[in-house]
């Protein structure tokens, strides 16, 4: 060791301390990938229903028999104003748009707004409009995984009617059995119910962020009406919740598995993250 000492000098001590220091970066590194958040649940093909078109009945809205203790999660957020009775006709916002994504598979969409709603309350049919084409535009929706494709008209038969409704009218379309403010996939008239209160207001697990709500609530529809009928739980604690979760509800299984009686063998103790995308890691 003197020799050691002799030969390295001031080096024979700092060799020491370099490898303690490189020891404790790796240890920070492994902590810090272990908090990393992790990703959804990407959709699968395997659970499309690709007929789901000749469904006579409400798809997405919520079936189970809700209890008491479950209602504070899924409340409706305190906010602004919206119309609980509209006139149950839809007008279409005016509007064409290029095809956006590669897939083969093309849905064509119209926006469209349930006549007696109050521009007022959710800024214009125009900003929702934009909203709705520019969240089917983005990568990182339905268009991620290059098997869909959308295409707005404004005219014709379109496979899609993108549709903001009264609260009234989302109740009848929907249902109303479980007390709490609701959207769904209506395929009889192939329309995607978005309820204004919803629209207007969110929902708690998106902690008052708006626009990702609305973003969740255009690309959950959606993925009902292009066939992923089924709703998901939270695979991971943690995780991006998956964008067919019943974020609505809550992130966390223990507040979602009554609302569906599909939902057996889940476990309650799992909690996600509020998430907006299909593919939150696209570019």
């Amino acid at each position: 060791m003197g020799r050691f000492i002799s030969a390295y000098g001031w080096r024979a001590y700092a060799i020491p301390v370099l490898v303690a220091l490189t020891i404790a970066l790796l240890v920070v590194t492994v902590q810090n990938t272990e908090k990393a958040p992790a990703v959804a649940s990407e959709p699968s093909d395997e659970v499309r229903n690709t007929h789901v078109d000749e469904e006579t009945t409400a798809i997405g809205a919520p079936t189970g028999q809700i209890q008491e203790a479950a209602l504070p999660a899924g409340a409706l957020p305190a906010g602004g104003e919206f119309t609980t009775k509209g006139e149950k006709v839809y007008r279409i916002v005016p509007g064409r748009g290029p095809k956006v994504g590669t897939g083969k598979q093309l849905y064509t969409y119209t926006v469209e707004v349930e006549r007696g709603i109050d521009p007022a309350e959710y800024g214009g049919e125009r900003a929702f409009a934009k909203l709705v084409d520019a969240t089917l535009a983005n990568p990182k929706s339905w268009i991620g995984a290059d098997k869909v494709s959308f295409q707005r008209v404004d005219s014709g038969e379109p496979d899609l009617r993108i549709s903001l409704s009264s609260t009234g009218t989302a109740r009848e379309l929907c249902g109303y059995q479980i007390k709490l403010e609701t959207s769904c996939y209506y395929p009889p008239d192939a329309r995607v119910v978005l309820n204004e209160a919803r629209w207007v207001r969110g929902a708690l697990a998106f902690e008052g962020d708006d626009v990702a709500y609305r973003q969740y609530l255009v690309n959950h529809e959606v993925g009902h009406g292009i066939g992923y009928d089924k709703h998901q739980v939270c695979k991971q604690n943690g995780a991006l919740a998956p964008i067919m979760m019943q974020q609505s509800f809550g992130t966390a299984n223990a507040q979602i598995m009554a609302l569906d009686s599909d939902m057996k063998d889940v476990d309650r103790s799992l909690t996600c993250k509020a998430n907006a995308w299909p593919y939150p890691t696209k570019a």
